[in-house]
């Protein structure tokens, strides 16, 4: 007979939250002291807890980790692309989990020029994480920055391409990006508010100085807004760009006069959102102006850029979200939208053609790729679907010649792309919206109501989980589970609307679709309750404790990876990173209105006395986005209100912050650990 393990109690210290004249009594407020011992016990426990109570499956976990693992090719190496001379490749080596970058000058034949080897540089570190690479437009110098914490704030520093050195002047709490002028001796970066992580100002470097040398030439005053610096694809102009959730301003200035001030692009107008690319003597916006919800494609002189001087390029239609545009020498390529499928329009300047590249299936990913170089005809883009590994394609935009230049390898002799097959079907939602589903299953598995089938949804921020093909995936595929991703509201897959209904005083949406998409499941015989699992991270963890406490009766089990589960506390409290930039995505609740309708669907707040499913939460120590505490708080509140026996597990990585662990497989350690929490309440542990 199993012995029984006593799963962790945490101290109630109760706590009074009072706000609107209503009273809220946070019995674990506690949790959100990172450095108290008392709390760093806790946060042990419920892992020691966890790791006792899965000991049955830790065998099996290595063996998942083993089969995603093999599955991938470990010798590996990106797709070359040339960048002012040189040809940057990014390759791994077997057995070894972080990247090493190289490069090699004018051809591939070329002797390969080391740039990184992130192997070495994370030896030592728990966390490693390396981004920002940018190289001055001499090639002598590289900028890259550097996260030991995975809290997000990144050390900026330089290297020598020359000599390899190192430079002595580091860079502290920057966002790990950096924009060079075109003197190779001028740098701009972005630092970070110490507190709230907000990237809020823009300096300017010179290559020897200190960091307190170092000149700041714009502040972000407003704090719903952050700020970065970037450089266009024509190497002109250096563009600071402010941005919130509905609103953008930019300020730009002559990459050739790094020391002259910026100059404002356009003002700021509360809920007018714009992008800018520069090509000849033009910039061209993307941009909703004039209620353009699906936006619009405008232009205007590089001289005269107010919002009174643009001038339309491509008209906004209702049924096409334009997401994106890539500038060329001759050719103009736009990302858009229709009816949730990704679509590349081709366009020549001189108008004298227009057309689109041909996909033929609803359940695909396509986007472009790596385009640096602005004088070329190929277009580089990915593309994938639930069934076919991603692959690179070159495409000669003037001869319409296309060249696959990598496809994804499986590493697994008994995989068959061809023994898959996916579908995308439609639920309707309790207001009669139609929601459309992604579906990708083995042929062999029948729909007869008892397949086992994980259910996945993000819903936020307008952010699409597009259909796309996952190695790691196939673990769960080939023992039986069907995987559905739930387009749901929130997202923007049907179109911008598509976002707007999901989001502030119309969030509860992508919770009622989310729901109606699993009635939809189990009512067609796609699966049953008691074979139905649901995961979600972040914002998508959100989604899946509001699911927890409002149809507890459909699933079996979830998974809420670093869950956003305390939303009044959290957007109440503007010391924490990234409050004060969501009042628009959730609302601010020192607004009643806001208050009372976050209030009604925030997890934390509505943990009640019921039944639960099975429930696997995990979270991150150094986690900048969502903190530790919010998953901490809700599964003490769980543990006290659940009424019956079902698994209740919290995992959290003392090492890592809102990405979990690093390195390349060290993560698959992670998806093994969920796998194996489904499979086992499958009764599957092969």
């Amino acid at each position: 007979m199993k012995k029984t393990i006593e799963a962790p109690v945490a101290r109630i210290i109760p706590k009074e939250l009072e706000i609107h004249n209503d009273l809220r009594i946070d019995n674990y407020f506690w949790l959100n002291q990172r450095d108290d011992q008392n709390v760093l016990d806790y946060l042990n426990a419920e892992n020691e807890y966890y790791e006792k109570e899965t000991a049955h499956t830790k065998e099996f976990e290595v063996q998942l980790f083993e089969e995603m693992k093999a599955r991938i090719k470990e010798d590996d190496s990106s797709v070359p692309y040339k960048y002012n001379g040189y040809w940057y490749i990014v390759r791994y080596e077997k057995g070894k989990g972080y990247p090493i970058y190289t490069r090699r000058k004018e051809t591939l034949d070329a002797e390969e020029e080391l740039l990184f080897d992130c192997n070495k540089m994370a030896e030592g570190h728990a966390y490693f994480k390396l981004v920002g690479l940018s190289v001055s437009p001499d090639n002598t110098m590289i900028t890259f920055g550097m996260d030991l914490t995975g809290r997000r704030q990144y050390t900026l520093q330089i290297k020598s391409l020359i000599t390899n050195e190192v430079f002595s002047d580091a860079i502290e709490n920057t966002t790990g990006s950096s924009t060079w002028a075109n003197d190779n001796s001028t740098l701009f970066y972005a630092k970070k508010d110490e507190q709230t992580l907000r990237s809020n100002e823009i300096y300017k470097h010179k290559i020897g100085d200190s960091e307190k040398q170092d000149v700041l030439v714009f502040t972000e005053e407003d704090d719903t807004f952050g700020a970065a610096v970037y450089k266009t694809k024509s190497r002109k102009y250096i563009v600071i760009a402010c941005y919130s959730t509905l609103t953008n301003e930019f300020h730009i200035l002559n990459a050739d006069t790094p020391d002259e001030p910026f100059n404002l692009f356009q003002r700021r107008i509360r809920g007018l959102e714009y992008s800018i690319s520069h090509f000849g003597d033009h910039f061209y916006m993307l941009t909703n102006k004039d209620e353009a919800i699906n936006f619009k494609l405008m232009k205007t002189s590089e001289t005269k850029t107010e919002i009174d001087n643009w001038v339309e390029v491509i008209a906004h239609r209702e049924e096409v979200l334009l997401e994106d545009i890539e500038i060329f020498k001759d050719y103009l390529v736009i990302n858009e939208r229709t009816n949730g499928l990704n679509e590349i329009r081709i366009t020549r300047w001189d108008k004298t053609e227009d057309y689109y590249f041909p996909f033929d299936n609803e359940t695909y990913t396509a986007n472009t790729g790596t385009n640096v170089d602005f004088d070329t005809e190929i277009l580089r883009f990915s593309y994938n679907s639930l069934t076919n590994p991603a692959s690179v394609i070159d495409f000669n935009m003037r001869t319409k010649e296309r060249e696959i230049k990598k496809e994804q390898q499986v590493i697994d002799a008994s995989f068959d792309k061809h023994n898959y097959t996916s579908e995308r079907i439609w639920a309707t939602a309790n207001d009669g919206t139609k929601i459309p589903m992604s579906i990708v299953r083995r042929k062999d598995t029948k729909l007869n109501g008892n397949a086992p089938l994980l259910q996945y949804a993000y819903g936020s921020y307008g952010s699409t989980i597009d259909p796309y093909f996952s190695t790691i995936r196939l673990s769960l595929l080939d023992r039986g589970f069907i995987y559905v991703i739930a387009h749901v509201r929130g997202s923007e897959y049907l179109g911008r609307d598509w976002y707007e209904n999901g989001k502030l005083l119309k969030k509860k949406n992508t919770f009622t679709d989310f729901i109606d998409c699993s009635k939809h499941l189990i009512e067609n015989n796609y699966t049953s309750a008691a074979h139905l699992y649901a995961m979600g991270g972040s914002a998508g963890g959100l989604l899946m404790g509001v699911i927890l406490n409002e149809a507890p009766q459909l699933y079996n089990g979830i998974i809420s990876q670093v869950p956003f589960v305390d939303v009044i506390s959290t957007m109440l409290d503007d010391t924490i990173p990234l409050t004060t930039g969501e009042y628009d995505e959730w609302g601010n609740p020192n607004d009643k209105d806001y208050y009372e309708y976050i209030k009604s669907y925030s997890p934390y707040d509505n943990v009640k006395a019921q039944d639960y499913p099975h429930l696997l939460v995990t979270a991150g120590l150094n986690d900048s986005q969502v903190q530790y505490w919010e998953p901490a708080k809700w599964v003490a509140k769980l543990r006290t209100l659940k009424k019956n026996n079902n698994k209740l597990f919290f995992s959290t990585n003392m090492d890592a912050g809102h990405g979990g662990a690093s390195g390349r497989f060290e993560s698959l350690k992670e998806d093994a650990q969920e796998y194996a929490f489904l499979l086992d309440l499958e009764g599957i542990l092969v």
